[in-house]
């Protein structure tokens, strides 16, 4: 059996022809130089106008993925870019089959099915045409900091085999003025990846995950650098089959502190950890938390480290 990344590329099982993946190093021409940001999205609408500009500006391509949105978020997308004046730096790809929610909906589902997170997330990035890759999500916003340091490293790693890992902290949106900031976390994932065969989507316990080989260099980014955005008024755990499950899975210690800040804050309680910001008159508290108040805060940041603490 030729491992997956392999060969030509791959072949769902329903027989949709034309969704069927083609790896993009295998496509003539090769890659080109360069890094490209790619979200997969659905019902992201509302936090584009923030995302996108910061984003479109650090890298050299934005590859968004929408599937079967209700909420226009592809059109806000094109909006979004057209009113940054990055259209050109814009692609816009439609995904329109149900993906299988995080949990035990994805663990019942083909990993070669095209309803499978795993199939789902190598569709998505089989349309990069750069040697460098960002899984970036609808909901995360560069400050500054985070803008200029991603904007660096896009025109460094288009040659280089490095996994970056790119730190976030959770926003949780009341309204446009205040919000609520987690720093009680420390929250730094592997989103920057090279475009080769080592390095694809294969199916996990809970979720899919990217295969690395044996030996490759890993590079973390300081704290400080992105917000994830929660918004208190919306449904944030959507996208998983039984949120009720964090409490017992030794692999979803993020998800458990984010349940936990969520329904704390639902009852008007501020964890620990979780600082309360509110924006100047004028200022959408986002917009405050990225350009001034998150740049000023002082370093290093009081932050669980989870490689010290226990499940």
């Amino acid at each position: 059996m030729i491992p997956i990344g392999q060969g030509e590329g791959l072949i769902n099982l329903e027989g949709h022809t034309e969704f069927d993946i083609t790896w993009p190093w295998r496509r003539p021409g090769g890659l080109a130089r360069g890094a490209t940001a790619v979200l997969r999205v659905k019902n992201e609408a509302p936090g584009l106008r923030f995302v996108l500009p910061p984003l479109l500006r650090a890298v050299d391509h934005v590859l968004l993925v929408d599937n079967n949105s209700t909420d226009g978020t592809a059109d806000e997308a094109v909006r979004v870019a057209e009113a940054a004046g990055r259209s050109e730096k814009l692609t816009v790809r439609s995904y329109p089959f149900d993906v299988a929610r995080a949990g035990a909906e994805h663990l019942a589902v083909h990993e070669r099915s095209v309803h499978s997170l795993a199939y789902f997330y190598n569709w998505c990035f089989s349309h990069v045409r750069t040697r460098y890759s960002w899984k970036w999500d609808g909901d995360m916003v560069l400050t500054t900091e985070g803008e200029v340091s991603m904007g660096d490293l896009s025109w460094q790693v288009g040659t280089t085999d490095a996994v970056i890992r790119f730190p976030r902290h959770g926003l949780y949106v009341e309204s446009d003025r205040r919000a609520f900031l987690d720093l009680g976390l420390r929250n730094i994932e592997e989103w920057g990846f090279p475009m080769s065969p080592d390095f694809v989507y294969s199916k996990a316990p809970e979720w899919e995950i990217r295969t690395t080989p044996e030996r490759f260099e890993m590079f973390a980014l300081p704290q400080g650098l992105c917000v994830e955005l929660k918004w208190l008024d919306g449904d944030e755990f959507a996208h998983w089959t039984d949120p009720q499950s964090f409490a017992t899975s030794l692999r979803n210690r993020r998800k458990r502190r984010e349940w936990t800040v969520w329904n704390a804050l639902q009852e008007g309680t501020v964890p620990e950890g979780v600082v309360e910001i509110v924006a100047p008159e004028g200022v959408h508290v986002i917009d405050h938390v990225t350009h001034d108040w998150l740049p000023r805060a002082p370093r290093p940041f009081v932050v669980d480290d989870p490689a010290h603490a226990a499940g």
